[in-house]
């Protein structure tokens, strides 16, 4: 191939929606355009027969996955419309006979999709060997989740095959670049293209970075970091819908309204009104942390109060959560502190000494150990286990972009029930 192609995925379950989009992807530059696995597995060969209707000068990609009967599968692909056709790597080698000698029949191309294969170099080589024609390099979005790289997938694979490679999984126009850098023909993009508002101008800006890879400067970064990064672009809602609609304390407000709450937990157990514990765990935590504080779920009586929050503010701590009551609050929120608690009361108590730092606390409905992830808004506060933060985060993201598209869908004037087709998806 003379030039990188950009081949946009529709992975959507709507095919008025995948129309529409792919319309704006290709005013943007779009090569190739694929029905996704998920819009053909919602609409079937329809969702092929209607992009080659509407796109009759663009090669339409079905990603099947095929991984059993594979010459009826192409058949099906191929007569809706197909110049390219999915299959699954880890298929058994009969299915990938019968595809391949199906695809020559009737004059279409095989792809073979490299996710989830174990040896992903020996089989590349072996699908090239058996009549493959391009090879993808794919990390799937559950692996991506967990910080696997689709382009450190086709690395290892860009040198051991003379057959087109295409890369998938996750690009956006800086790792788009990187791919055509490690060898990459096809770039495939879903998410970046599909869910955002402006789809013309994002297909637009990869279009321009594959064909013009920029020189990129590595830049290293802890994963905390990228973890925080993340958490500071999203929302509480976004997290919880990250989770299943999971991990939000209840009756936790913010006390100071429009602020943004991000670091690691230092949990505190107290009792109701002493402070005693909660203002040592300042000396405790470190900056950027979320000191966390179990007062009983008192609210008659306050462990926290303005020169506690100067204390932290002075310490660079990120902002606190409280199971309980605050006070001073008209000074507190000219601070703009992220603080956040469930009552608001005069009456300080006693610094009596009883309790914990640093051990497993309840909060507002929700278990937290130290180093867990806490998240504040104005919508509330989540909790997210320190072993899944980063997969999590990444979840979070793709929530968001997701209702970046919805929202632009909603602004052209659809509704949320029209764009969700809540009517075709309603349990039966």
């Amino acid at each position: 191939m003379k030039r990188p192609v950009l081949q946009v995925a529709l992975d959507l379950t709507e095919l008025s929606r995948a129309i529409q989009i792919a319309d704006e992807a290709v005013s943007g530059g779009a090569d190739w355009i694929e029905a996704g696995t998920p819009l053909i597995k919602s609409e079937g060969m329809q969702a092929v027969r209607a992009l080659k209707a509407h796109f009759p000068d663009h090669a339409i990609i079905a990603d099947m996955k095929i991984a059993d009967t594979g010459t009826l599968e192409v058949e099906m692909a191929a007569k809706a419309g197909a110049g390219f056709i999915c299959l699954l790597a880890d298929a058994d080698d009969s299915v990938i006979a019968e595809a391949v000698r199906a695809a020559h029949l009737y004059g279409v191309k095989l792809m073979a999709d490299l996710i989830n294969t174990p040896k992903p170099v020996r089989r590349a080589k072996q699908l090239e060997s058996m009549g493959v024609d391009i090879i993808i390099a794919h990390v799937g979005i559950d692996q991506q989740m967990m910080g696997k790289s689709s382009i450190d997938l086709l690395s290892s694979i860009s040198e051991e095959v003379t057959v087109p490679i295409a890369v998938a999984g996750g690009l956006d126009a800086v790792t788009a670049a990187q791919a055509v850098q490690h060898g990459a023909s096809i770039i495939i993009v879903g998410g970046a293209i599909i869910r955002s508002a402006d789809v013309t101008a994002s297909t637009l800006a990869i279009k321009n970075a594959i064909d013009n890879p920029p020189i990129q400067k590595v830049q290293k970064i802890s994963l905390d970091d990228k973890i925080r990064e993340i958490f500071l672009k999203v929302s509480s809602p976004n997290i919880s819908d990250a989770m299943h609609r999971k991990g939000a304390m209840e009756g936790i407000l913010s006390i100071c309204g429009d602020v943004k709450m991000v670091g690691k937990a230092v949990t505190v157990q107290t009792f109701a009104g002493d402070w005693a514990k909660p203002v040592e765990a300042i000396d405790v935590a470190s900056a950027g942390d979320v000191i966390v504080i179990n007062n009983d779920g008192a609210t008659h009586i306050a462990p926290w109060g303005e020169l506690a929050t100067l204390s932290c503010i002075k310490k660079g701590i990120a902002g606190v959560v409280i199971d309980g009551a605050v006070r001073d609050v008209d000074d507190i929120r000219k601070t703009k502190f992220p603080l956040f608690a469930k009552a608001i009361v005069p009456n300080a108590g006693e610094p009596k000494g009883f309790g914990e730092i640093n051990a497993e606390i309840r909060c507002a409905g929700q278990v937290v150990n130290p180093g867990d992830w806490i998240v504040g808004d104005e919508s509330g506060v989540v909790v997210i286990l320190k072993e899944r933060a980063y997969e999590i985060a990444r979840r979070a993201l793709e929530v968001q972009k997701n209702e970046e598209r919805i929202r632009e869908e909603i602004r052209r004037g659809s509704t949320l029930s029209q764009v969700a087709d809540l009517i075709k998806w309603e349990k039966k």
